[in-house]
């Protein structure tokens, strides 16, 4: 009896959070602007989307910002997750606090700290300052998804390519990087993923004529709820669940092999 209990409770609990957001996919496809009645399937507000130049502008800065922090932040990040991970340990425990501050840290707080820091050296807020934002709140994540991977390495693998004759780029690009690109690659596509998401951070750090989707979608919002926003938020939801999806199927079999 308990178990089932246990079961009972746990599908309120997924019941309560994801029911809102099927009710917003179902109305989707609904026919009519009205959020109460059914009125029939359609994919007429999906074509709408197509229609609006607002949300496409929107749509074309959220792909470049979440592309472009996503890489860059991947290749800072496994830099600095090489070099934490060869520290010693006094020094690796201090940076990896570090660390994990700004994934703890409330959004409102980095995305307040970041706006007044790029006013303070008169950057303009706009398309670069979204840009350093998202890679700025993206490295550690990138960095927290490497370092499992440095660790499982054997440490001699790296003085062996060097006894071999490769210098130590060499010796990084074709003997570490291979070994650690499952983290690597898991790290960008938590990083895109954080970045599509993204809206607090987005709202503070941006300037006037550059938008990203959730910031339009709070726009509309404001002015009514409009059938595309239910669109939009459907795409948006069903992108960021593909590709946590992903990145959980990545980890996932990593641990499987490691366990073999």
């Amino acid at each position: 009896m308990k178990h089932y209990l246990k079961k009972f409770y746990a599908i309120l609990i997924y019941l309560f959070l994801y029911a809102p957001i099927l009710i917003l996919i179902i109305f989707s496809f609904n026919a009519s602007k009205s959020r109460g009645n059914w009125s029939g399937f359609s994919l007429h507000w999906y074509f709408e989307l197509l229609q609006d130049r607002q949300i496409l502008n929107a749509l074309y800065n959220t792909m470049m910002i979440a592309v472009l922090s996503a890489v860059i932040a991947t290749l800072i990040g496994t830099a600095a997750a090489i070099g934490i991970h060869n520290m010693k340990k006094l020094k690796k425990k201090v940076i990896m606090n570090l660390t994990y501050l700004p994934v703890v840290n409330p959004d409102i707080v980095t995305g307040l700290s970041l706006m007044i820091l790029f006013v303070f050296i008169n950057l303009r807020l706009g398309f670069l300052s979204l840009l350093l934002a998202h890679i700025t709140f993206n490295i550690p994540y990138v960095i927290l998804s490497v370092l499992p991977k440095l660790k499982q390495l054997d440490k001699h693998l790296y003085e062996a390519a060097l006894d071999l004759g490769a210098t130590p780029l060499e010796a990084y690009r074709k003997v570490i990087l291979p070994e650690i690109m499952p983290g690597v690659v898991t790290g960008m596509l938590l990083a895109f993923t954080l970045s599509l998401d993204d809206f607090v951070i987005s709202f503070f750090t941006t300037g006037s004529g550059v938008s990203t989707l959730s910031i339009t979608v709070y726009s509309m919002a404001r002015r009514g709820i409009n059938p595309k926003i239910n669109a939009i938020s459907t795409i948006l939801f069903l992108t960021v669940l593909l590709l946590l999806m992903i990145v959980n199927i990545r980890m996932s079999g990593n641990h499987s092999k490691k366990e073999r």
